[in-house]
C-alpha cells in the first residue's frame, strides 16, 4: 500500500510513526551537515536534498526500516563497505532497519562520498 500523500516537508516528518523519528532526525541532520550546500524538498513524496537543482540523496520511510538512497552508479563503489559493516545494500541504497541504532561514521562517508562526487562531476541521479 502506497504512503499517502504527503503536502510538504512538515507533513512527511510529522506523520512519521514514533519508531522513525529518532533515524529520520538523524538522517536529517547528516544531511543537513555533510551536504552543507544543499536544500532539503519534498521529492516523490519523500525527503530529498538538492544541490543546484540536482538530487543528492533520498530518506525513504518503510513500516520496519529506512533507507539512505543514492544514485545507483555512485553507491556501487559504497556497496561493498555497507555490507561489510552487516547491513543491506540494494541498488542505491542502505536500509536502515528501526531496531539497530544507525551507523553514524558509515553514513558520514557514504554522504560525504556523493558530495565529492557531485562536486567533482556535477552527476545527477
Amino acid at each position: 500500500m502506497p504512503s499517502p500523500k504527503r503536502a510538504d516537508l512538515d507533513d512527511f516528518y510529522a506523520q512519521l510513526p514514533e519508531r522513525a523519528a529518532e533515524h529520520f532526525a538523524t538522517l536529517r541532520e547528516l544531511c543537513r551537515k555533510g551536504l552543507p550546500k544543499a536544500v532539503e524538498a519534498l521529492q516523490w513524496n519523500s525527503p530529498a536534498f538538492l544541490q543546484d537543482g540536482t538530487r543528492l540523496v533520498m530518506l525513504q520511510a518503510f513500516k520496519e526500516h529506512c533507507s539512505l538512497r543514492f544514485p545507483t552508479r555512485q553507491f556501487a563503489s559504497q556497496r561493498e563497505a555497507v555490507e561489510a559493516a552487516g547491513y543491506e545494500a540494494g541498488e542505491g541504497f542502505i536500509k536502515l532497519p528501526y531496531d539497530r541504532k544507525l551507523p553514524v561514521p558509515l553514513l558520514k562517508r557514504l554522504i560525504k562520498a556523493r558530495r565529492e562526487e557531485f562536486e567533482a562531476t556535477g552527476a545527477g541521479w
